[in-house]
């Protein structure tokens, strides 16, 4: 792994992580459906612009195209668009915590369905990162959590493991500021639908929701995406998933920093607990790939 794959995956990282506490202040003053699909709207035809303005076509292979529906879809609809409703009951930083269990499900899942072998550090990292989420879960939903909220983020969580598992096919062939811009525009898509099907629009101005809105629209919403794709081409998605072992730490230091959301000692043992699960999933499928 050289030092651009690692400054691409800090960043990614960084980026990723900060979605949440930008989420979290965008959903008091909106419906998250709507911001949702309206953040998608702005970065998929920004994306899409500068695509077409670097000299890149729509012409997607089959597998991109396959890739980009499936990753518009189950990434940006159905996971973001999951944490997005729930993040109007749980704070940030427990949401931020939730996600980042991605890497221990793709594991699981490669390991079950998928026929790869684990071994014996990856099985132990991933008894270590369920332990620690368990540990958050428990000390948040005795403090009273929503439960429907952790449920359905559990959900997204789901839906995400299975984009991860085919993003492959679209980090191939080029044109990758164009397939980051399409899939945006298919979360759009199935967001509005989501919208008309199950929620009221609500928009209250606010300066603080035209700061978090326009920052998810370009950082974690086109940038981070655009890196990961970059990322992924560059070393693959197993070791390219490695960087999500930072992922609990980046969450909850920005939601404590940006938004005052207070971590107790079982936090930050779990925090601690899950990365270090992940991170010794990922060294076992790296050795094993």
């Amino acid at each position: 792994m050289d030092l651009r794959a690692i400054g691409l995956g800090l960043a990614f990282a960084l980026m990723w992580s900060s979605a949440f506490t930008s989420a979290r202040i965008i959903v008091i003053d909106a419906s998250p459906l709507f911001a949702l699909s309206l953040r998608y709207l702005i970065s998929g035809l920004i994306g899409v612009a500068l695509a077409r303005a670097l000299g890149q076509h729509w012409n997607l292979t089959r597998a991109q195209w396959r890739a980009t529906i499936v990753f518009g879809v189950l990434q940006n609809a159905v996971y973001l668009g999951l944490f997005f409703v729930a993040m109007q009951t749980i704070e940030a930083s427990f949401a931020a915590i939730i996600a980042s269990t991605m890497p221990l499900m793709v594991a699981l899942a490669a390991w079950l369905f998928m026929g790869e072998r684990l071994g014996v550090l990856g099985i132990a990292g991933l008894i270590a990162g369920l332990t620690g989420v368990a540990l958050i879960m428990g000390t948040r939903i005795t403090a009273g959590a929503d439960l429907f909220s952790v449920g359905i983020c559990i959900v997204g969580v789901l839906a995400l493991t299975i984009a991860t598992l085919t993003v492959r096919g679209a980090s191939s062939g080029g044109n990758l500021l164009m397939i980051v811009g399409l899939q945006m525009l298919v979360g759009c898509a199935a967001l509005t639908l989501a919208t008309l099907l199950f929620e009221t629009p609500r928009l209250d101005p606010s300066l603080s929701l035209v700061l978090a809105f326009t920052y998810t629209c370009l950082v974690p919403g086109l940038a981070a995406t655009w890196i990961w794709f970059l990322l992924v081409g560059r070393i693959g998605a197993t070791r390219a998933a490695t960087f999500h072992f930072l992922n609990p730490f980046f969450g909850v230091f920005i939601a404590s920093l940006l938004l005052g959301e207070e971590l107790g000692p079982r936090d930050i043992l779990g925090v601690a607990i899950i990365a270090a699960g992940i991170l010794a999933v990922q060294i076992s499928r790296q050795t094993k790939a």
